[in-house]
């Protein structure tokens, strides 16, 4: 087979960062992320859909949506901005709606969120996490008509692409709600994110290098995968006491040999923002690995070197569609 050509940046990242996706979409200066919390809940946690959220989630981490104290939108973008400000004084931001499912309830009421945190000062743009069950087509025109005058990202927590791994997590929507709900934001002329869980329970390795074959079919802008964390106090927990022979944590370099044999299958436009996810050491059962984010993508830049590939290397032969 032919090397793909490489540039030097290439050839520092083999594959398409997140900081690449931003510089071409805002090539006049830099941006950073500014994480709030709206007040939202979910609707497998509030009874809607499900009870008790995700299995991998620590309830213990979350209050009842009427002891959970918020401050206002505007007050915690003003103290995000404060604090990175300290050292870029140029920087533009971006409010990221981070904690929770934050298209789902009135969407009167959430627009005045959004609004109010597009108000601050050189804010120029939303990043909404979500799930893909959660979005009306009310609040799909309004970000497409937001998308007309500011950037607007709508992340979505996918974690599999198999309906069985999605009911036995209890996310509590399809494979085919994800991928409707993707195509259609898409369509509105918005930003596409999404989430993935590598490693969760009764898949095997080829059902998890099969969910780029998945993805990569998709109009996604952007990707975050992590390893699956077993943390203390969940369900997840529990099953795992009861069914260990589902359960497989991976080494640290079994895992980076996983994401960069799923890369090598992603379609290449996507831009990986994350490979790795940090909970609190106390919480944390396994695996621990005890690598920072920035430990671990050295690493991965090594093996990608020492494997000399890239990412969407196999991409066409995979989808060949």
């Amino acid at each position: 087979m032919e090397h793909h050509p490489i540039s030097f940046s290439a050839a520092e990242h083999p594959y398409r960062t997140y900081s690449d996706f931003l510089q071409e979409t805002f090539p006049d200066g830099k941006v950073q992320k500014v994480a709030i919390d709206a007040g939202c809940s979910c609707p497998n946690r509030d009874g809607t859909k499900g009870v008790g959220g995700c299995s991998y989630c620590n309830n213990r981490t979350f209050s009842p949506e009427y002891c959970r104290k918020v401050k206002p939108i505007g007050e915690q973008m003003q103290a995000g901005i404060r604090f990175f400000a300290r050292k870029y004084a140029s920087m533009k931001y971006l409010a990221y709606f981070q904690a929770y499912t934050n298209t789902y309830g009135s969407a009167k009421k959430l627009i005045q969120k959004y609004e109010e945190a597009l108000s601050c000062p050189d804010v120029v743009g939303l990043v909404v996490s979500t799930r893909p069950d959660c979005m009306s087509e009310e609040l799909l025109h309004y970000f497409g008509q937001l998308a007309k005058r500011c950037f607007v990202l709508i992340e979505y927590g996918i974690e599999s692409t198999l309906d069985r791994t999605l009911k036995r997590v209890n996310r509590c929507h399809t494979e085919a709600e994800t991928e409707a709900t993707i195509r259609r934001t898409a369509e509105e002329g918005i930003f596409v994110g999404a989430h993935l869980i590598l490693g969760l329970p009764g898949e095997s390795r080829e059902e998890m290098l099969h969910h780029a074959d998945v993805l990569s079919e998709l109009p996604i802008s952007t990707l975050k995968i992590h390893q699956l964390q077993l943390i203390k106090g969940t369900r997840m927990a529990r099953e795992m006491e009861d069914r260990r022979e589902d359960f497989h944590f991976f080494s640290v370099d079994e895992y980076i040999d996983l994401v960069i044999d799923f890369l090598e299958r992603l379609n290449p436009s996507i831009a990986v923002e994350r490979f790795v996810s940090q909970s609190p050491k106390s919480l944390l059962i396994a695996p621990d690995w005890g690598l920072k984010s920035q430990e671990f993508a050295e690493r991965i830049a090594r093996r990608f070197a020492e494997r000399d590939t890239w990412q969407g290397r196999l991409f066409n032969l995979n989808n060949p569609h």
